[in-house]
């Protein structure tokens, strides 16, 4: 059974190698939808909703209004943190492929239920743009 939630944020961030427009500071308002893959447990459920909000409302809270910045963009960082402003410092470039990649490994961190084997996170960037990507929890049957 696959159950599925949307979670929405507000971020910022920049391309610093791009060649266009993303090169620019700039901010998304994105939506991920969660979906887990599981056994129907004995009270008829793979994971309560309220459980899957306690384990991924962390995760978004931290980006949410905040300007996520590869540690390498030295200029920036030393810009935002002058203006005292909420940051997500990550070891990556913030496409939207390795937004979903980041995603993915921090809410598999914390999904602990003996039932589910199969997690997938899709993020949209635009209303028209995404990125999906999916992993194994627990052991498939």
């Amino acid at each position: 059974m696959r159950i599925a939630k949307d979670f929405h944020w507000e971020m910022g961030h920049r391309l610093p190698y791009h060649k266009g427009k993303c090169i620019n500071l700039h901010g998304h308002s994105y939506k991920a939808i969660i979906e887990i893959d599981g056994v129907v447990d004995k009270n008829g459920l793979v994971i309560d909703f309220y459980d899957l909000k306690k384990v991924v409302n962390p995760v978004i809270e931290k980006l949410d209004h905040a300007f996520m910045v590869y540690d390498q963009d030295k200029e920036l960082l030393r810009l935002l943190k002058k203006f005292n402003t909420k940051i997500c410092v990550v070891p990556f470039h913030s496409t939207v492929e390795n937004i979903t990649s980041y995603l993915l490994d921090e809410i598999k961190k914390k999904i602990k239920k003996q039932n589910i084997y199969g997690l997938t996170v899709t993020v949209y960037e635009t209303a028209d743009s995404y990125a999906s990507d999916t992993t194994s929890v627990g052991m498939p049957f």
